[in-house]
């Protein structure tokens, strides 16, 4: 596994090994060691969860401010822009944003670490999203960044408006939002 850093240097691409011929693929989506001796992170993973979108659709973005949630997550059909936002006040990336292009076909994984809003967004005719979190899910912890803040300026990969839900409709603007000390 190869492990890059994205300009917020706690937000990884982990890039696994894939070992392919004419019969297809295989890679290790997890290893505990290999992901620790890569990263020299020491996670446990309580939940895995799956999703499948169609295009245009965006979730996010997303955060629990108690239970906060480590994310790994990956694409194992289609493709999305993923996207994690700061909201550690004291970092020195507070409010900064990083976004990458997840697929079934680059077979990367981001690992999104506790205090970050995430999100994502379909840009292939469907996909589906898999990520394994460090917390379980707390509703009544559950907050949500405005996907399209000024302040926070993601530059979405959109043809047009995005499919939203009410929840993500309805997310706080950056400066109303509760953040992570």
């Amino acid at each position: 596994m190869k492990v890059v850093p994205t300009a917020i240097p706690d937000v990884l691409v982990i890039e696994p090994k894939v070992f392919g011929d004419a019969r297809g693929f295989f890679f290790e989506s997890f290893n505990a060691r290999s992901f620790r001796e890569a990263t020299g992170l020491d996670e446990q993973f309580v939940q895995d969860n799956h999703s499948r979108s169609a295009q245009g659709v965006l979730r996010g973005l997303h955060y629990q401010i108690r239970q906060p949630q480590g994310k790994l997550v990956r694409v194992v059909r289609g493709t999305v822009f993923d996207v994690a936002v700061d909201l550690r006040r004291h970092s020195p990336t507070f409010g900064r944003w990083v976004g990458i292009e997840l697929s079934e076909h680059n077979h990367r994984q981001l690992w999104i670490p506790p205090g970050f809003a995430h999100g994502f967004v379909v840009v292939s005719e469907s996909a589906d999203f898999l990520y394994k979190t460090t917390d379980y899910y707390a509703p009544e912890h559950e907050r949500c960044l405005q996907w399209n803040d000024p302040t926070v300026g993601v530059e979405w990969p959109l043809a047009g408006e995005p499919q939203l839900s009410g929840k993500d409709r309805d997310g706080k603007p950056f400066a109303e939002c509760e953040v992570f000390e």
